[in-house]
Parts: C-alpha cells; structure tokens; sequence
C-alpha cells in the first residue's frame, strides 16, 4: 500500500559514549551541508532485517500464488480470498486488512485505477486489461510490500508498453540507488526515463520506509532534482513502487470508498514494487 508524501524533518544523533563510525562521519557531513538525514532509528538492526526478510519471503510467495489463478473470468474478490487464505494459513497477516479501515487484505488496481483498488465479487478481469496486485505481508510482527502487474491474456500495444515501462522505470530506480545517495536521485531517473517515452509519474502517491511498521520514512518520490530528499544509508528498507500514468500524473479519490485512487484522466496507469534493504554495496531486493 502506498504512502502519501508528507514534509518531514530529522537530524542524525551519535551514540553517548561510543566513538564515532565512518557511517556517522558521512551522515553527520551531509547534516552539515543542510541534507535531510535519516533518524538513528531508521537503521534496522541485523535481527530486524532478518525478520523482515522472511516476511518478504512469505510476500513473494502470496504473489506467486496470485500468478498460479489469476486469469480472465476470476473477480477481484477471488484474488482476495487467495491472498488472504494463503497469508494466514503460513502464518502471516494481511497488511492492509482494516489498515485505517480498508476492507480487505490485498489492493487489486484495475486498468485506470493508480493505486488502493478495493477487491468486489463484481469486478470481473477480461481479455485485454492490465492489474495490479499490491501486497503486504505481516510475519512475527515484520513487514514486508510488492507488487505485480498482469497482464490479462492479450492486450493492446499501447498498455503493454504501459507496464513494460513501469517496470523499466522500477529498474532504472533500482540502479540508480546506492549507499549515501539521495531519495530524489532515484526519482530524477525514474521520471526521466517515464518522460522519454511519453508517459507521466503519480506525484501525489510515493514509496516508503518499511519494515517494523506498514509505513515508515522516509518518502520515496519517484520524480524530483538529484540530491534532493532523504539521505539513504546502509541499514535501511524501503520501496520504490513508481506509478506511471498512459496520460497526465493527476489523480482523483473515489468518493464512494475513499480509497480508490484514479488517474484523472480516467486513463490506464502501471505500477511495479519491491521492498529493499540498502547495504553496503547497493541494494538487495527482499520482495519480486
């Protein structure tokens, strides 16, 4: 589930006593040179990031479970009951089940639909439209978050270009992160690539810091100027979760729900997602 981008502001604290690491002379440089750097508490520990990678590994599987059935004819609905059934009966809980009062364990974003789709008996997958299935997955109190595209069947060559370059863009994301960069770094290539092939990126929705909580910071935009944002640093998880829109990057809330969030437009929008852990060399992914 995605996070609405906020402001925030943080400076990094040194350890009573202890003498300071390479990594606290780096962060507390930037700090220096006026950069949002993460809070001390944004470093998972090595327990953590274990933790969160078995959740991550249960994540992946309910989305490979997810692949195995999805096809024309099975409503959102059904796709729900699959992830909710799956989670629990391997001992995870379904995120986004009464998460701020959303009704079910998984989003199911059909063709407009950005981001938050709810699942409904009535909503029917056909020949030709393009979904996406965002899923978090709680295990012994640890988080993990993707998602996938599918693509139903055949569809035009316009949207399979459409979800081709949101996972180019998710791609481009990835490369472009690395130890001591700049969240707006990975959202200055994200947004170019989109741009180059004439597409646009969601602004008012972005990644996030995961983990020990559904939403954590720091804010992952997928647009902006390199150097901008929130230092990243070893130790941290978060995702990069771009969503392209076919047309304009406005979107609008379904007022019926409250959760459903459409391209304004009313054209169709893609989105690719994993959860990462930034180490010392680059990224590791934790969640396809």
């Amino acid at each position: 589930m995605i996070q609405k981008k906020k402001k925030i502001k943080r400076n990094w604290h040194t350890l009573q006593g202890q003498p300071l690491t390479e990594m606290d002379k780096i962060i507390l440089d930037w700090q220096n040179k006026g950069k949002l750097v993460p809070k001390r508490e944004l470093i998972k520990s090595k327990e953590q990031i274990e933790g969160i990678k078995r959740a991550g590994v249960l994540n992946t599987a309910v989305l490979d479970e997810v692949q195995r059935i999805i096809a024309p004819g099975i409503s959102t609905e059904e796709i729900n009951t699959v992830v909710h059934e799956f989670t629990v009966s391997h001992g995870g809980i379904p995120a986004p089940l009464n998460y701020e009062g959303f009704p079910k364990s998984v989003c199911t974003s059909l063709n407009e639909v950005v981001c938050h789709g709810i699942p409904d008996p009535d909503e029917i997958l056909e020949e030709g439209d393009i979904i996406n299935v965002d899923c978090t997955t709680i295990l012994d109190g640890f988080f993990a978050d993707a998602s996938r595209m599918f693509v139903i069947g055949k569809t035009t060559p316009q949207k399979q270009k459409l979800v081709d370059v949101a996972k180019e863009c998710l791609e481009i994301g990835m490369k472009a992160a690395h130890p001591y960069c700049f969240v707006g770094d990975i959202g200055y290539e994200i947004a170019k690539h989109a741009h180059k092939n004439g597409f646009s990126v969601v602004r008012d929705l972005c990644g996030h810091g995961v983990g020990l909580e559904f939403h954590e910071e720091p804010d992952v935009l997928h647009y902006g100027k390199k150097g901008s944002g929130m230092l990243l640093v070893p130790g941290m998880v978060f995702t990069i979760e771009p969503m392209i829109n076919m047309g304009d990057w406005h979107v609008f809330i379904d007022e019926d729900d409250g959760w459903t969030v459409v391209s304004e437009d009313e054209l169709p929008s893609a989105q690719w997602e994993h959860t990462f852990l930034m180490t010392e060399s680059g990224l590791e992914i934790l969640t396809y």
